[in-house]
């Protein structure tokens, strides 16, 4: 049985990661959730290599760095963390971010932070179980949460 790992941060304005799970569920099965919630976007990096070392075969890292300068660095060096994992682990690590600034209005913000969580619980689900699907879609402009770009 395949496990999913979720790292998240009780730092996020919005529970990504019940977003997520639901959209899991919702899609597949034969899996097993493991879930390792952090107070920061910089603990992330280690999160996802608890997960890893606990056998989980990818990892969601679902974070929601502020709008200022000092969150931009930290969302920034957890980001080169979470590369690094992957690199020395060899599993992937879906980092699924949603910046403060990405939108003006509080709804907004809930919504894409709702619709990025699903969409890459997605991408989860087709890098384990169906890569196909994402080879067919290579080149097509894919983006999560906001309209996929227009390919050329």
């Amino acid at each position: 049985m395949k496990r999913i790992g979720i790292a998240d941060t009780t730092f996020a304005r919005y529970d990504m990661a019940a977003a997520a799970i639901d959209e899991l569920k919702n899609n597949a099965t034969g899996f097993k959730i493991e879930r390792y919630t952090v107070p920061g976007i910089k603990d992330l990096p280690c999160a996802a290599r608890r997960l890893i070392d606990g056998s989980c075969d990818i990892i969601m890292a679902l974070g929601m760095p502020g709008p200022q300068p000092i969150d931009k660095q930290c969302a920034h060096e957890a980001s080169q963390g979470l590369i690094q994992v992957q690199v020395l682990t060899g599993v992937h690590v879906i980092e699924v971010f949603v910046h403060e600034d990405e939108a003006d209005i509080d709804d907004t913000l809930r919504w894409l932070a709702n619709q990025r969580s699903r969409e890459h619980a997605v991408n989860v689900i087709n890098l384990l179980f169906h890569p196909d699907r994402l080879q067919r879609q290579a080149g097509t402009g894919q983006r999560e949460g906001f309209e996929d770009a227009e390919t050329l």
